[in-house]
Order: structure tokens, then sequence, then C-alpha cells
């Protein structure tokens, strides 16, 4: 029986060329990484020498440099700090080629987020967004799908984007979770204070919805208002929302506050002393929700992972731009349940 030839362990600029369908010069800019080559000829280079075995270590098929948009609200709650600090972590470790500009945009300025989005001077590649959910963000994000960004949203989501990619918690079952805690922690009849950061956020609505729906389903005995009070993440606000609660005259059981402003609540609680008969849930494992943890003010907290939601945003927006392998798992985020027994010691933020 004739044996098929073997195959030579390195093939030659020549035979690549050949392949290729390109000059020997070619080859050789490709392969060392000398001078400019255009992209379809640097693509048949390295996939002739693919095909052909060879063996050293092949340049990406991708040239030039990449351009990606990470889009915040200039929130200063500790979570969208602690986001940033994450973001800004994660930069070194980044492929050379790939450039990252940042912006940090006005917290209500829906027409800044619209002009983001737009064309860049820089041919832009990716964004990693967090932003309200507005007919005109939704517009604005589609046009940049269609131009071909690869997009991740943190924090919160965005209707009517498929092809976008979501990787933070689920939100819904976050508020679920929240009114699960509540029904089990507050035997006594009475209200559940539902406190949210703004209802132009969908993440927020939907926590407010999934703990209205579990306290309607299976804990009769709480009530809550079905629409959460905006506080917009603002101390002042958070008192004065749990104030008029207090002064309504109805027993106030529990509350659930979906965003930041936490000082508030604790202000008015001892105000009027009813720290001790009032089952609270919140979100972030702050260094001031540890604290009101560690004194009993505070019974449990729903962490949402800032740290895990940057570097998968980055994993899924690098990777469908072929810089990292794809087949990686960059779905979205888990949140964690802290009470005081099992918090960590470390702080939130960085100095």
């Amino acid at each position: 029986m004739t044996q098929p030839p073997r195959r030579k362990k390195t093939a030659r600029f020549i035979e690549i060329a050949t392949a290729a369908g390109v000059s020997v010069a070619t080859v050789d800019r490709v392969l060392n990484e000398r001078g400019s080559v255009s992209a379809t000829a640097r693509a048949k280079v390295i996939a002739a020498a693919r095909e052909l075995a060879v063996p050293r270590l092949l340049p990406d098929t991708r040239h030039g440099l990449i351009h990606l948009d990470i889009l915040l609200p200039d929130n200063q709650s500790p979570f969208f700090r602690r986001l940033r600090q994450a973001l800004q972590a994660a930069l070194p470790m980044l492929d050379r080629r790939v450039v990252v500009h940042q912006q940090t945009l006005g917290e209500k300025d829906e027409a800044a987020m619209v002009r983001a989005l737009r064309p860049r001077p820089y041919p832009r590649q990716g964004l990693i967004v967090a932003a309200p959910d507005t007919p005109a963000v939704q517009l604005a994000m589609q046009a940049a799908i269609q131009r071909g960004e690869q997009v991740a949203l943190v924090v919160s989501n965005v209707a009517g984007l498929p092809q976008a990619r979501y990787v933070g918690i689920d939100n819904h079952a976050a508020g679920r979770t929240a009114g699960w805690l509540l029904g089990r922690l507050c035997p006594q009849a009475g209200r559940v204070l539902l406190l949210s950061s703004r209802p132009d956020y969908r993440g927020h609505l939907e926590r407010a919805s999934g703990c209205a729906e579990v306290l309607a389903q299976r804990f009769p005995h709480l009530q809550c208002d079905q629409v959460a009070t905006a506080t917009h993440d603002d101390a002042d606000r958070c008192y004065a929302a749990v104030s008029h609660a207090f002064k309504q005259g109805r027993p106030i059981a529990g509350i659930y506050n979906s965003g930041a402003g936490s000082p508030g609540i604790e202000a008015a609680l001892r105000r009027y002393a009813i720290h001790d008969k009032v089952c609270w849930v919140t979100h972030e494992l702050s260094d001031d929700h540890r604290q009101y943890l560690q004194q009993g003010l505070l019974d449990v907290v729903i962490d949402q992972d800032p740290d895990g939601q940057a570097i998968k945003a980055l994993q899924h927006v690098l990777a469908a731009l072929g810089v990292l392998p794809q087949g990686g798992e960059f779905g979205a985020a888990e949140f964690r349940l802290y009470l005081a027994e099992n918090m960590s010691a470390s702080p939130y933020l960085s100095p």
C-alpha cells in the first residue's frame, strides 16, 4: 500500500504565497508584521499558513486599532463608583490594540446619551452602556447595532434590542427575592414601602414589580403600592418618603429600596424610633450598608456584583470582535444575598 506523502513540518514562504495568491514579500510582511498589508491579503496569508500547518505563532487576522466606548451616567452612588473602578482596573489587561474611550454623561441628560451613541470621529466597534429605557435611546442604540457595533448593556436592560447583550442581574428575580424576604421576615401585618431610583431605568421598574408580585401572591398580610416612589438615589427624598409614610398612621412593616440614598432611610427610622420594628431590604454591599447591617438597622442586602458586570461586558464585546475566543460563557451576572453574618470585611470602594 502506498503511503501518502508526508507534509513538510515547515511550509516555506513561497508555498504560503502560492496558496494565498500573493507575493512572497507580502507573506514576509504579514508573518513578521512588517509594513502595511490590506486586510484581505492579511487574512489570505494567515489562512494559508494555518492550512499548511506552519509551526509558529501566527498574527491575528485583525489589524489596526479597536475602538470601544464606555458610556455611564454621572451617578455618584456607591454602586456606579464601584462599577467605574472595576472597569478602570480591567483596562490595563486589554489587548494593546484596544482603545477605550470613557464618557460620563449627565444623570438626567437623555440628549447627551443619544449624542454619545451616534457615530464618532473614530471607527467605533463596541459599546458598553448603562442607559435609561426611553424611545430616543432605543433608536440610537438600534442605529449603532445596524452600523455593526457590538453592544453590552450593564445595570439595566433596554427593550427592543435583541442583538445587544445584557450582562446585569435579573432585576425582576431580584425584586421577587426581596418580596419573599420581606414576607418571611415581617410576621405582622402592615405596609411595605417601595422606593426606587428612577422610573426610566427598566431595572428599577422590574425590581419593584417583582417585589409587589410576590407580596400579592404569597403574603396578603403585607400591602404595598404598585408603583414605587422615585427617589433618584437622593437621601433627602428617601427621608421624606419614609417620614410621609409614617405620618399617614399606617404601620410600616417593611421597606424595599432598589436604589441608593440609604442614609435618608436610616435617619428616618431613627427619627421615628421604628428602626427595630421595620424589616429593610436594599441593594449593594456598600460601606454604609455594611454599617447598617452591623447595627441591626438593615436586614438583607442584594448585591449585583459590579465587578462581574464590568468583566462580562468587556468579555462579550471583545469576543464578538474576535479579540477573545468565541464560545465563552459571558451571560448575565448573578446577584448575591448578604446579611450581618456573611458580609465581607473588605471596603466596597477603593481609597
